[in-house]
Parts: structure tokens; sequence; C-alpha cells
């Protein structure tokens, strides 16, 4: 048996923010509400968390939330994060301890998706932590400033290059073009189709039905980001694999609540 045998979709917070965030070019001056998402993946070989969410202490600590927030800080404004919103909250819920995580995948190291690993850290996860080498450069560059430099300090990390096997049937996918390393994930699952997490390849289904790229591209790679959408739209026809946006409140309310699972 390889894949998945179940994965849940975990909600870490919820973000306001203009859309063109999102979509490159478009809705410039629309407010949209968005979640923010991370996945716990279990399978015969383990448990493989896709991202971590915020730092819940950056929200909630005023002076952290000024300093990262506000103040000319990463320029997004706060998420709403709520106490069961923490990753250690949810795995509770599921009978688990943060040490029951064997692999925490990190797409891309933006606030939103690696902010919770410092917190995973000092509660006793000893998990593997997969990066790749050109993410880590790039945030360590200081040139991103939806990188917050203790969260791409909160190693030691599993350095990876390019697209491998994370386990049996559970591949790393290269989309690249959002940030330098961008990573999504494709997953067998026992029951129904493939799952194809995009991560911010494609935030919301906009980004996947028109091909349009995120509005944050590293250093301006709006063609790259494109490229990645193409080419997990391919994978998806190739595999009948289902597409996943990250930040799509619809597509998410779509999807089953926690604690139930997608098998």
């Amino acid at each position: 048996m390889s894949g998945a045998t179940r994965l849940w979709p975990l909600l870490t917070a919820t973000h306001r923010y203009d859309k063109s965030i999102s979509t490159h070019g478009r809705g410039m001056g629309q407010i949209i509400e968005a979640p923010i998402l991370a996945y716990l993946i279990e399978t015969p070989n383990g448990r493989i968390l896709y991202d971590v969410g915020c730092d819940y202490r950056k929200i909630h600590d005023p002076q952290l939330r000024a300093r990262h927030y506000e103040n000319g800080g990463s320029g997004f404004g706060a998420p709403d994060m709520r106490e069961e919103d923490r990753i250690p909250r949810h795995l509770a819920r599921l009978g688990l301890a943060v040490s029951d995580v064997d692999v925490i995948f990190i797409g891309h190291l933006h606030f939103d998706h690696a902010g919770g690993l410092c917190e995973l850290r000092a509660c006793g996860c000893g998990a593997e932590v997969h990066v790749q080498r050109d993410e880590l450069a790039a945030a360590e560059s200081g040139e991103d400033g939806a990188v917050f430099a203790d969260e791409a300090a909160c190693g030691p990390f599993h350095v990876t290059d390019g697209e491998y096997d994370v386990a049996p049937g559970v591949r790393a996918i290269a989309t690249p073009g959002h940030t330098a390393g961008h990573m999504s994930l494709f997953i067998e699952m026992p029951k129904g189709p493939p799952v194809l997490l995009a991560g911010d390849a494609a935030d919301l289904i906009e980004n996947i039905e028109d091909e349009v790229a995120p509005g944050g591209c590293w250093r301006g790679r709006h063609e790259q980001a494109e490229d990645s959408i193409r080419k997990l739209k391919a994978l998806a026809r190739e595999t009948r694999a289902e597409i996943w946006p990250n930040h799509d409140m619809a597509f998410w309310r779509s999807l089953r609540r926690f604690p139930e699972w997608h098998e």
C-alpha cells in the first residue's frame, strides 16, 4: 500500500487582504477573506505535515504583532488566529502529540506557512523539516518581506533539491515562481483520486482556471509561476488528480471539516 491512508485539511487561521495579492494584475481594491491551511497526511510510513501555519505569539503578543505586522512589518496585516487553530491543538483533538509527526514538509517559508515551526520545536517535535535549498537561500537573503528571519532559522532542516518521494505515493513537485523554491505535494489516496496540494502556486481556483500567477512572485517571476500552474494542470490531467488551492474560502468550505478526513 502506498500514498495516504487519511488526509486532514487544517484551518490554521484566516486572513483578510487585497485580492491582487493572490491574483497578479487583478482584483486591486477588492478585499477577500482567505483560509490559511495546513494538511496532516497519514501514511503507512508515518505522518507528514504540509505546512504549519502562523506563529501564534506574533499575532497575540502586542509588541511582536506591532513589529511583524504593523509599523512597516510584513505589509499584509495580521491574520485572525485562534487558540484552537494552533497545530498542537489540532493534533490533540486527534489524540496525537507533536512527537507523533514524522516529517514536516514546508512548501515555502512565508510566515503563514512556516510560522508554526518554532512552536512545534519548543513542544518537542523532532520531525525532519524538509525545505528546498533554493527556498532557504532566498529566505536567508532578506529580500522577501513575507519571510520572518527567526522562522527561517528554526531548523535544523533537511535540505532538498528538486523533486523526490517524501514517502511512497507522496511526491514533492517543484512549482517555483511565487517563491524561489516553492513546492507542491502529490498524494495518492486509498479511495478517491490523487490530490495535488498546490500550496501558494495557486491561492485560488481562479489561479488554476485562468492560469494567472499569484500577485507576489519572487523577483517578479510571474511567468515562471504561470508555468508552474500549467505544470500542475498537466499532472492533474495525466493522473486524474484534484488540485487543491491553498487560500480559497469557497473551496475550503467544500472540504470535509476537521476532525473528519479525506481518503
